[in-house]
C-alpha cells in the first residue's frame, strides 16, 4: 500500500516506457454513457444474483416458519428501499464515482474511507464472487448427481475455471464483458419469469397449502430473535448490490434526475421477484423438502417440468455465470476511486493501453476470490458479506445525518426526511447487536479482518517520508507490473462535484507528458 501522490511521480518513466508511443491520448476519461434504462439494468442485474437461488434456504431454516421466511423478504426489501433513498441524497450530494466508500472517506476522513475500501478488497468482493461462482457450479453438477450431493472439489474446481474465464474475458475485452452480461443477463430473467408463472399455475391448481395462514405460520423449530436475525442477513445478501449505481455516478446521464429514478423502479422491481418467486418455491416444496435440497431451483424443476427439469439447472447457472461477469467488471471502479486517492496500490489503478481494461485489478480480484474459495462452507461466506455490508451501510447511512449537522446550507439537490436514515439505522442496530450474539465468531472473524487495515492504513498511506529503499522496491514493483501487463495511469475526469475544481490531477505519468500537447487538457 503505498502514498498515492508520490508513487504517481516517482513512476512516471516507467509508465512512459510502459506504454511508448502507442498511447498519445494518456488513458481514457470517463464518460457520461449511463441513462436511465441502464441504470436501472446495473441496480436489477447485480441485486439477482445468486441469492434468490441460494438465500431462501437459509432465510427460512433461520426464520422457522414459511409465514415469516415471506415477511423477512418482504422487510427486507423495504429496508432496502430506504437504504437506497439515503444513498440517493448522498449520491447527488456527493456526486463522484465510488459509492459509500468516498461518501464514508469524505464524512468521516480517510482513515474509515480506508477500512470500508479494505474490507470492500479483502471480504466483500472476494466473497461475494466466491459464493456466485460456488452457486453456478453446484447447478451445474447437480443434475449429474441425482442421488447424491456433488463432490466438494469439483465444486470448488469448476467454480475456479469459471472465475479464470470470465477474468480473461474482463481483460481482454470491455465490449466482450459487457456482451456476456447482457447474454446471461437473459438467461437470469427467464429463470425467474419460470419459476414466478409455475408458481402461479400451481395457486390456480389448488396447490397453496403452505400460503394459507394457519400453515404459513407453523414453526418446525421454536423462534429465536437471534435466529430471525439472521434470516433477515441471509436475505440482506439476495439484495446484495443496491448501491452499485452509486460506484458510478460520474457516468450517469445527469445523475441528480436518473440516480434517484433508477432506484425508485428497481427496488420495488426486484423486492415483488423475489417475494413471487419465493411463494413459487413453497406451492411445490414443504419447508422440510425446501431446506433438504442443496438446489432449491432445481428441485422446483423437478417436481413440475418432468423431462423438461434440465431447463432449470441450466437458467439458473446463465444467471449465476452472469453475476460472476458483472461483479468483476463492477469491481474495478471501486479500485479505481480508491487509487486515486491513494489508497491503494498504485497498480491497481492502471489500465491496458490498446484495451483499456483495468488488468492488475482484475487479476487481484480473481487471486482473492480464488484464495477466498478454500472456505467450503457458503452460508458462512454470505453471513461474512452480510455483517460487514450492513455494518458499512449503517456507517454511511449516518454519515447523511452527521452531514446534515454539519454543513446544513450543503446543496442537496434531493433532501428527503431524517426519519428514512433513523428508521435504517435502528433495523441496522438489531441486526448487528443479535448477528454478534448469534454467531459472535463470524462476526468477530469480519471485524477483525477490517480493523487489520488500520495499521496499514498508518504505514502505508498516512505515512510520507518512507525510507528510500521501500520506495524504490515499490517503484521497481510498479514498473514490473506495467510491464508484464502493459498498463498506464488513465486520465482523470472532470471533478463532478459542487465545488470541483476545473480539472483534477492527471495522474497518469505519461498523461502529464502528453497533456502538454493535447487542446483538451
Amino acid at each position: 500500500m503505498t502514498d498515492g501522490p508520490r508513487q504517481r511521480s516517482s513512476t512516471a518513466s516507467s509508465a512512459k516506457d510502459a506504454a511508448g508511443e502507442k498511447q498519445e491520448s494518456g488513458g481514457v476519461a470517463l464518460k457520461k454513457e449511463i441513462g436511465l434504462v441502464s441504470a436501472c439494468g446495473i441496480i436489477v442485474g447485480n441485486i439477482i444474483g445468486s441469492g434468490i437461488f441460494v438465500s431462501p434456504k437459509g432465510v427460512l431454516e433461520n426464520a422457522s416458519s414459511v409465514g415469516v421466511a415471506l415477511i423477512v423478504w418482504i422487510i427486507t426489501g423495504i429496508i432496502t428501499a430506504i437504504g437506497a433513498l439515503c444513498y440517493a441524497e448522498l449520491g447527488v450530494t456527493i456526486p463522484k464515482s465510488g459509492g459509500d466508500y468516498s461518501y464514508v472517506k469524505d464524512i468521516f476522513g480517510g482513515l474509515a474511507g480506508f477500512l470500508r475500501l479494505w474490507i470492500a478488497v479483502l471480504v466483500i468482493y472476494p466473497t461475494n464472487q466466491a459464493v456466485i461462482a460456488l452457486t453456478f457450479s453446484n447447478y451445474v453438477l447437480q443434475p449429474l448427481f441425482p442421488t447424491c450431493f456433488p463432490p466438494e472439489n469439483g465444486l470448488t474446481l469448476l467454480a475456479a475455471v469459471c472465475l479464470l474465464l470470465l477474468t480473461w474475458v474482463n481483460c481482454y475485452s470491455v465490449r466482450w464483458a459487457t456482451r456476456v452480461q447482457d447474454i446471461f443477463t437473459a438467461g437470469k430473467l427467464l429463470a425467474l419469469a419460470l419459476i414466478i408463472i409455475m408458481g402461479i399455475v400451481q395457486i390456480c391448481k389448488g396447490e397453496y397449502y403452505w400460503l394459507e395462514p394457519a400453515n404459513a405460520f407453523e414453526p418446525f423449530q421454536d423462534y429465536d430473535v437471534g435466529l430471525i436475525a439472521l434470516a433477515f442477513l441471509q436475505g440482506s445478501f439476495a439484495y446484495g448490490g443496491w448501491n452499485f449505481l452509486n460506484y458510478v455516478t460520474e457516468e450517469l446521464v445527469d445523475p441528480y434526475v436518473n440516480l434517484p429514478r433508477a432506484i425508485f423502479i428497481s427496488i420495488p422491481l426486484v423486492t415483488f421477484v423475489y417475494v413471487f418467486a419465493n411463494i413459487a418455491y413453497v406451492t411445490a416444496m414443504s419447508p422440510q423438502e425446501l431446506l433438504a435440497s442443496n438446489a432449491v431451483a432445481v428441485t422446483f424443476g423437478e417436481k413440475l417440468l418432468g423431462v423438461m427439469a434440465w431447463i432449470m439447472p441450466i437458467s439458473v447457472a446463465l444467471s449465476t455465470f452472469g453475476g460472476v461477469n458483472g461483479s468483476l467488471f463492477t469491481s474495478s471502479r471501486l479500485f479505481f476511486a480508491g487509487a486515486r486517492e491513494g489508497h491503494l496500490p498504485s497498480l491497481l489503478a492502471m489500465i491496458h493501453v490498446k484495451r483499456c481494461t483495468p488488468i492488475p485489478a482484475l487479476l487481484f480480484t480473481c487471486l482473492s476470490t480464488l484464495l477466498m474459495l478454500c472456505t467450503s462452507d457458503m452460508y458462512t461466506l454470505i453471513n461474512y458479506v452480510g455483517f460487514i455490508n450492513y455494518l458499512f451501510y449503517g456507517v454511511t447511512v449516518a454519515g447523511q445525518i452527521v452531514l446534515r449537522i454539519k454543513q446544513p446550507n450543503m446543496h442537496r439537490p434531493i433532501k428527503i426526511s431524517l426519519i428514512w436514515p433513523v428508521i435504517y439505522l435502528v433495523f441496522w442496530a438489531f441486526l448487528l447487536i443479535f448477528s454478534l450474539y448469534s454467531e459472535p465468531v463470524v462476526c468477530g472473524i469480519g471485524l477483525a479482518i477490517m480493523l487489520t487495515g488500520v495499521p496499514v492504513y498508518f504505514l502505508g498511506v498516512y505515512w510520507d517520508n518512507k525510507p528510500q529503499c521501500f520506495d524504490s522496491f515499490v517503484d521497481k514493483m510498479t514498473y514490473l507490473g506495467q510491464k508484464m501487463c502493459v498498463v498506464v495511469y488513465p486520465a482523470e475526469t472532470k471533478d463532478t462535484s459542487k465545488e470541483g475544481e476545473e480539472m483534477k490531477e492527471v495522474t497518469s505519468p505519461l498523461a502529464q507528458d502528453d497533456c502538454h500537447k493535447s487542446e483538451d487538457c
